[in-house]
């Protein structure tokens, strides 16, 4: 048997310390030993250099079919050209699409691999305070067709959906018009999971090793495992399904050190089990047929050949308007302008608002627990002066500077732990919201760029590129996607008022008892003689703060 190689068909980029090989998509490399086991091989790189590889990210096969790959793409090209050509070509960018659906291999979909497309990395790393990873860009299905209406674009074109023709499928997704507006079908009973019990396993005999953790849904109560590659397996499937439709948060940063800390690991199930709270309550997420295959798959061969047909799926990108089914009149396309408009402008102030409110809690969290707190204390680690036998009162006022010095080390204790008990969650709430709002740029940039080719439908007319027939169905196909988008927006305003009511309730509660736990400091003034006439002014202080908490913990209504 000769020499075998691979073609990289997704970039990855190998662990420390795990026998790992990177490489890079489209790169060629030769194989070392096909039958390592556990999905990985061996293979070498044009640099010489040795390592394991996952056996999904390559495609493996000979020199001799490299080279007739290579030999023949040509001849494929001008051979699709050639027989579209008698179509007539009205334009340089028909001849840009049709080159570009060439490439496209009808075999695509004929992957027989078990683990699927892998799963994608952040393309810029959280390096400053406030910035948001953004994740790949939103896939399309690779539909053959060429509309050649539009000018060639490698965003995502709402033409495909605007000037497609599609067939009605038994997957809608049904838009109503409640008191708020148009809404999303909300399933009757909500769907909920835990996420919890991580333990680290291994294989490969060892090499490799990984947590995985147990996930329970409410609608089985049976738990599933899963490991964080298959929650960004997730993550991508409904990015590139629904994510024109609706924002898709990112989940919590992958880690290449530290991952097996036991902080670490606490802190990733935490905001695993925010993300997938999010999802639950997304009703066209949770009712989605790959968010119900991660959450109650029963076996392996039933997890691999569901993977299979979610990979399949066509129906994505701004296709998935195609399912869309809004029971009210069309729009007019400036009533529709108007709702975005109005839509970006609110997402862009409260990402502002957001972001202010994370640079706040920062800096009192580091006001927490700094040094300042503890420096007063110093002060009353000693006696003022030393004991001299003359003040019948000097014993008493000893004592009770002794008293404040470990009151105020008690107060430093308390104020230094206190943002885990209140501040930790606010900002994990605000951290969330930070990430959905960083998404609403990219799916309201899919409306605007529908609206703007819908205005263009006059012009187009004029040009004979397309028909008043095609002019009307545009129309109402905007209108389709702005009920989409308002029904998205209703459920994000319905999330958030249940979002921060429960968080400020519970982040007042907290401070309430914190500053019921300082004025402590009255049983310290206490033990001071009355002679001194010392007052409660402190304690006072800290009590009417405590009352001012409670007060405004009163505007908050229990949802």
């Amino acid at each position: 048997m000769g020499t075998r190689f691979a073609q990289v068909l997704y970039e990855f980029l190998a662990e420390p310390g795990n026998n790992e090989l990177s490489v890079r998509e489209g790169e060629i490399i030769t194989i070392i030993n096909q039958n390592v086991g556990g999905g990985w091989i061996e293979a070498e790189n044009s640099a010489g250099v040795v390592g394991l590889v996952p056996e999904d990210y390559v495609e493996v096969t000979s020199s001799m079919q490299f080279n007739c790959q290579a030999f023949l793409l040509p001849f494929n090209i001008y051979n699709f050209i050639l027989n579209k050509w008698c179509s007539a070509v009205s334009s340089i960018d028909d001849l840009s699409d049709w080159i570009l659906l060439a490439y496209v291999d009808d075999d695509e979909w004929d992957d027989d691999s078990d683990d699927g497309r892998p799963t994608v990395g952040y393309s810029a790393s959280q390096t400053e305070e406030g910035t948001v990873p953004q994740r790949g860009a939103i896939h399309h299905p690779s539909m053959k067709i060429s509309l050649n209406k539009f000018p060639f674009s490698k965003t995502p074109n709402p033409e495909l959906y605007l000037l497609g023709k599609f067939s009605k499928g038994k997957d809608r997704l049904p838009i109503y018009v409640g008191e708020v507006g148009p809404v999303w079908l909300y399933p009757q009973k909500p769907l909920e999971c835990v996420v919890a019990d991580p333990k680290k396993g291994s294989k490969m005999y060892g090499l490799k090793s990984y947590i995985e953790y147990q996930v329970t849904p409410n609608n089985t109560n049976r738990p599933v495992n899963h490991r964080y590659k298959h929650f960004d397996w997730l993550y991508e499937r409904l990015l590139e399904k629904f994510g024109s439709a609706v924002p898709i948060p990112c989940l919590p940063d992958k880690q290449i050190t530290g991952r097996f800390d036991d902080d670490f690991i606490k802190m990733r199930m935490e905001r695993l089990q925010g993300w997938m709270n999010r999802m639950c309550r997304h009703p066209v997420i949770c009712d989605s047929e790959v968010f119900q295959l991660f959450l109650t798959y029963r076996d392996e061969k039933e997890w691999k050949i569901g993977k299979r047909k979610a990979e399949k799926d066509e129906t994505t990108g701004v296709i998935i308007f195609s399912t869309v089914d809004p029971e009210a009149a069309d729009l007019d396309p400036s009533e529709v302008e108007q709702k975005c408009e109005l839509f970006s402008r609110f997402t862009k102030s409260m990402d502002d608002g957001v972001r202010e409110l994370l640079a706040v809690g920062h800096l009192h969290w580091k006001r927490c627990t700094g040094q300042g707190i503890h420096k007063d204390r110093e002060g009353f680690s000693e006696p003022v002066f030393t004991k001299s036998n003359v003040n019948t009162g000097e014993s008493t006022l000893t004592e009770a500077l002794t008293a404040t010095g470990k009151t105020y080390e008690e107060i430093a204790e308390i104020v230094a732990g206190q943002p885990k008990q209140d501040l930790h969650f606010l900002m994990e709430t605000n951290h969330e919201y930070k990430g959905l709002l960083g998404c609403f740029p990219d799916t309201i940039g899919v409306h605007k760029t529908a609206i703007e080719k819908v205005k263009e439908a006059d012009r187009l007319v004029a040009m004979n590129k397309i028909t008043h027939q095609d002019k009307q169905v545009m129309s109402k196909r905007l209108s389709t996607m702005s009920y989409a988008l308002q029904a998205e927006m209703n459920h994000f305003h319905s999330n958030r008022i249940y979002d921060y009511n429960r968080i400020m309730q519970f982040y007042l509660e907290q401070q309430i008892k914190f500053y019921e736990t300082v004025s402590r400091l009255n049983m310290c003034l206490s033990k001071f003689h009355n002679s001194l006439c010392v007052n409660f002014t402190e304690d006072f202080f800290f009590h009417q703060i405590a009352e001012r908490l409670r007060q405004a913990l009163s505007q908050y209504t229990n949802l």
